[in-house]
């Protein structure tokens, strides 16, 4: 199946402005999570085109959490990111240094992470854990990517009701 490419850019400005509103790490990268389904259900593509791989605590943007390691200092150099100075990282506390760029999101980006914020962003570890293990985590292998499709299939009906269609829609 045919992936977006992966938008260093605009994955940042994603990352400031959950940080702006939820900034343990465990919580940043699951609104991403529950927001792409979302925009994935609604809109057909994911927010900054990122893939998820299936670690032991749940579904991982990898791209993003790739940025935050870079912050950290424990990631690989990552030459699209222009700006070395926009995250600090203390512990699991993400703490933005600027407001986001909201000017690279759609209204329908903003919509999605909005939403997936307002329920996902202050749940404890135990919750997301519980809310994220779900169909798309179990047909992976640990440390391994998980498959849009599955993430698709795994998206709620109120949201996505033929995933069927969407799969052929993305592969097509």
């Amino acid at each position: 199946m045919n992936r977006n490419r992966f938008d260093v850019e605009k994955a940042v400005e994603v990352l400031l402005y959950i940080t702006e509103k939820a900034n343990n790490m465990y919580n940043v990268l699951k609104v991403l999570y529950f927001a792409d389904k979302e925009h994935l259900g609604k809109f057909g593509r994911l927010i900054c085109g990122d893939s998820y791989v299936a670690m032991n605590k749940g579904p991982v943007p990898s791209g993003l959490y790739d940025i935050v390691k870079q912050y950290r200092g424990d990631g690989a150099h990552n030459s699209d990111i222009t700006d070395k100075n926009i995250l600090t990282v203390d512990g699991f506390d993400l703490i933005p240094n600027r407001r986001a760029n909201t000017d690279l999101l759609s209204a329908s980006d903003l919509e999605c992470l909005d939403n997936s914020i307002n329920i996902y962003g202050h749940m404890s570890f135990g919750e997301l854990y519980d809310k994220s293990h779900g169909s798309d985590m179990e047909a992976a292998d640990e440390n391994d990517f998980i498959a849009l499709e599955d993430i698709i299939q795994s998206i709620p009906e109120d949201i996505l009701p033929d995933p069927e269609n969407l799969i052929e829609h993305i592969a097509g």
